[in-house]
């Protein structure tokens, strides 16, 4: 894989047309464009549709948690807009997530992938929240529960991916956020990692957002992402 498919930048804003500029100045130099609760709440399923139109896979991070019936209807309602992939929370339980992958069908489009424990979250965090320490065991014990009722993977911190890769093998995709090139800022995320590093833990897909999208320049930043995972396995392999 190139390494700029493995960059999923994540466009955060409710403004179409910024979002529309931004997704035409990287059409080619990442692998996808992420939106989410902020982008579907301004703009819908048509602003969907006029990314996916300029010739990205589209990630849709909504993270659905609800009753299974419910997240269900809505994982069929994506099925509409031609999404590669979209997200639900591994919280939600066996019987949510099942009705999920259910509600997809055989053809595995899109793929579902179940969010564990936010980046945002450090172990203070959790107790407050009643849940299980430290993180990275809540985070495998997500993860399994979520291989099990059939997704296709997880959205997890870097810093859980080697033990995730480790537990659960190369079936299953490890997309995620949480990666701070070292020129950049960490912003709200507390559970980072560089982007090369989180290649060589084992993570398929990185999504990056502000580090790109709020850079001067979007596409460099991102063709600098992409040089500095190229360097890091050409370092690592010896090439």
């Amino acid at each position: 894989m190139k390494a700029e498919e493995r960059i999923y930048c994540a466009i955060d804003t409710s403004d179409l047309k910024k979002a529309i500029e931004l997704a035409q100045e990287l059409k080619g130099v990442v692998g996808a464009i992420k939106l989410g609760k902020e982008f579907f709440t301004a703009n819908g399923p048509a602003g969907v549709m006029q990314i996916l139109e300029i010739g990205h896979r589209i990630f849709l991070d909504l993270k659905f948690h609800d009753i299974p019936n419910t997240v269900a209807g809505a994982v069929r309602a994506t099925k509409e807009l031609n999404c590669h992939m979209v997200t639900i929370h591994a919280s939600g339980g066996s019987a949510m997530m099942k009705s999920a992958v259910e509600a997809r069908g055989t053809a595995k489009s899109p793929l579902i992938l179940a969010v564990t424990i936010l980046t945002s979250l450090l172990d203070n965090d959790l107790v407050s929240l009643g849940q299980k320490l430290p993180i990275k065991d809540q985070v495998l014990r997500l993860g399994m529960l979520a291989f099990k009722a059939g997704v296709d993977g997880l959205v997890a911190s870097p810093k859980e991916v080697s033990l995730l890769r480790a537990s659960l093998g190369s079936d299953c995709l490890l997309v995620v956020p949480g990666i701070r090139p070292a020129w950049s800022s960490n912003d709200d995320q507390k559970r980072i990692m560089t982007p090369s590093n989180a290649i060589e833990a084992g993570a398929d897909y990185l999504v990056i957002g502000r580090p790109i999208t709020q850079s001067n320049d979007p596409k460099a930043a991102a063709e600098r992402i992409a040089e500095e995972i190229s360097i890091g396995h050409s370092s690592k392999y010896g090439n």
